[in-house]
């Protein structure tokens, strides 16, 4: 041994990693949804790949809400992905009963809600610094 330390990632970096991730993942289900959206107007195929993008995304959904809650209680991040990640996951359990009401009318201006604020969420996410801001309170003590 040399007596070199490696240098380790602060505590935090790897929930918000996970975090970024879980919203990729969610944004790109629901751009996939839009997708076989139309596809299912046109196909027959594509009701079973908007059927099966439904699943995806609701699943992608979960995992960001749990990304969100790691990322907050023992990873020490903000509570704010939390919300976000509830509330979008609330959007889509509305979005799936439409879907299977079969009420377009809902069920169409829903989706374009999500996948703006999916959208809107990952570029908050991408565009966030990579280390987090340092409290007001550690500035003041500094």
């Amino acid at each position: 041994m040399t007596g070199r330390t490696t240098p380790t990632a602060r505590p935090g970096t790897a929930h918000r990693k996970t975090v970024r991730a879980a919203v990729a993942l969610q944004a790109l289900a629901l751009f996939f949804q839009a997708g076989t959206a139309g596809a299912l107007l046109v196909s027959p195929q594509g009701a079973l790949l908007h059927d099966v993008g439904s699943r995806v995304m609701y699943g992608a959904s979960m995992l960001y809400l749990v990304a969100a809650i790691v990322a907050w209680r023992p990873g020490g991040g903000s509570p704010r992905p939390v919300l976000y990640a509830s509330g979008l996951l609330v959007l889509a359990s509305v979005q799936v009963a439409l879907g299977i009401a079969h009420l377009p009318a809902l069920h169409v201006p829903l989706g374009v809600v999500m996948v703006v604020l999916g959208t809107l969420d990952l570029v908050r996410v991408l565009t966030a610094p990579a280390e987090p801001r340092p409290s007001r309170e550690a500035v003041r003590t500094a």
